[in-house]
């Protein structure tokens, strides 16, 4: 008998994409793909079961197909369709804790893989230079979607003591692009102008949504030869690039915009229904996250395949040209810097990296 596998949150590209991909495994035999609403893309030959993980009847799900392994997609920051931040934070939090109560009673299930996020480090102007798993955040998140994954990694951690008989992984992605990606940041790049915060040029991480496929993957089956695949991971790409960087390569132009309105301009975004512009994007977009990825390739046996710059390169083909020709832009942008300081300024130019 091969593993059962069951998945939620399948109504998203990118929950569809993996039970897609989960059924090629040969050790797979059959996968339980769930969610409150049927997907409009194809889950090829999973079983679909349409459940709301906020009710007690994903208990029953978990028993009438004997599940072994549960991939838990369904922790997200971007509402499906007209949903409301208040619907996803239910099905973030109450959703989760129902789920684990479901798994806890559950003598089948023995893997549990769990989709984070490393919003739950936040951005604080004293961060440390590099995150690690263990690096205590600054100053924990007091809402939006980093406030979820904190509560949400909280009830895991309280499940994994009750049930140590359960192998279970946290994977803590990075920013996730790629041409399909729908994410708040996603739509933030697909603006025609950014607005930035004048003073801050924060460093941002990515991870290309084929590799978010690939790890899941991993965390999911027995792990390699010298490897564990639980625990929790952060996942990302290598390298950084600078949100300067990032409106270069799209071909878009930024205006600064000081701190204080800066709330003001993500409040009319959000009104216009652009972008979510929440608190916690407004604070990645000014002081930047980076994380260390070294347990991800020496623990857990993952090597991204696309860098942080590659990835984004990816996600910009996928979004066309900007207003300018992004080398017309970085031109443009090398000529200010090498002109002479004003007159009466005591610091020098600086070169502007690409």
């Amino acid at each position: 008998m091969g593993k059962v596998v069951l998945v939620t949150g399948v109504a998203r590209q990118l929950g569809g994409r993996f039970v897609r991909r989960i059924q090629r495994d040969p050790e797979v035999e059959r996968v339980v793909a769930v969610d409150a609403v049927p997907p409009e893309h194809q889950l090829g030959g999973a079983d679909f079961v349409r459940a709301d993980i906020r009710q007690p009847a994903i208990a029953r799900v978990l028993a009438e197909h004997a599940v072994d392994t549960v991939v838990h997609l369904d922790v997200t920051g971007y509402p499906l369709g007209g949903g409301s931040r208040t619907s996803v934070k239910e099905t973030n939090v109450i959703g989760t804790m129902q789920l684990l109560g479901a798994c806890q009673k559950s003598p089948s299930v023995k893997r549990l893989v769990v989709k984070s996020s490393t919003n739950v480090y936040g951005s604080a102007p004293r961060d440390p230079a590099v995150f690690t798993e263990t690096t205590p955040p600054k100053s924990l998140p007091s809402g939006g979607f980093a406030k979820d994954t904190v509560e949400v990694e909280g009830y895991v951690r309280g499940f994994a003591r009750r049930r140590p008989d359960v192998a279970v992984c946290v994977l803590r992605f990075a920013n996730i692009l790629g041409p399909t990606a729908d994410s708040p940041l996603a739509d933030y790049f697909s603006l025609p102008v950014l607005p930035t915060v004048f003073g801050y040029d924060p460093r941002l991480q990515f991870v290309h949504e084929d590799d978010v496929i690939d790890v899941l993957r991993i965390a999911s089956h027995e792990p390699a030869r010298g490897t564990l695949n639980s625990g929790t991971f952060n996942i990302a790409g290598d390298g950084v690039l600078l949100l300067s960087q990032c409106a270069r390569r799209l071909g878009r132009p930024t205006v600064p915009v000081l701190l204080p309105a800066v709330s003001w301009v993500g409040t009319a975004l959000r009104t216009l229904g652009m972008t979510d512009f929440s608190p916690e994007q407004l604070r990645l977009l000014t002081h930047g996250r980076v994380v260390s990825t070294h347990q991800m390739r020496e623990t857990l046996g993952f090597r991204a395949k696309y860098t942080t710059a590659e990835t984004f390169a990816d996600f910009v083909r996928s979004r066309g040209p900007g207003l300018l020709p992004p080398e017309a832009l970085a031109g443009a942008v090398d000529r200010i810097a090498a002109l002479p300081p004003v007159l009466g300024s005591s610091h020098p130019p600086t070169q502007s990296a690409t």
